[in-house]
């Protein structure tokens, strides 16, 4: 079986070392087993479960909703409609980030577009002005 180090695991998933060392602390990597030096050894198994965490994180997973993902796979009573339930949740909360973010926009965009730019006073900027009032 392969062996690898810290550094090794790390830099196979494109993280830190420290990122390693987290994912430990929290739960979502086993605690690897050690040589007589007291060096962590890791495997393949703990080179997939370490991308696996960090693609669930790129796609904006929480480190609680990876632990769920993750308890998928280490008991075998579930199945894919389960995890599928939770990617239907994810993109919900995509959605509504997005939407979220359109808002945002459109107050941005009306606030530049009432700006006369340039030249004119600070006194009379329609960006500073909307940023005192209070949503309705």
């Amino acid at each position: 079986m392969q062996q690898f180090s810290i550094g090794q695991i790390a830099k196979q998933a494109k993280c830190k070392v420290e990122t390693v060392h987290y994912y430990e602390k929290s739960g979502l990597m086993p605690k690897p087993p050690r040589t007589e030096g007291g060096h962590r050894i890791y495997s393949l198994p703990h080179v997939k479960r370490l991308n696996f965490i960090r693609r669930s994180r790129e796609l904006g997973f929480s480190i609680e909703q990876i632990k769920a993902l993750l308890k998928f796979i280490d008991e075998p009573d579930h199945d894919c409609g389960e995890v599928q339930t939770m990617a239907m949740l994810k993109i919900a909360e995509v959605q509504q980030k997005i939407a979220d973010l359109q808002r945002l926009q459109s107050a941005l965009d009306k606030m530049v577009n009432n700006c006369k730019g340039a030249g004119h006073s600070i006194d009379d900027c329609p960006v500073i002005d909307a940023l005192y009032v209070e949503n309705q």
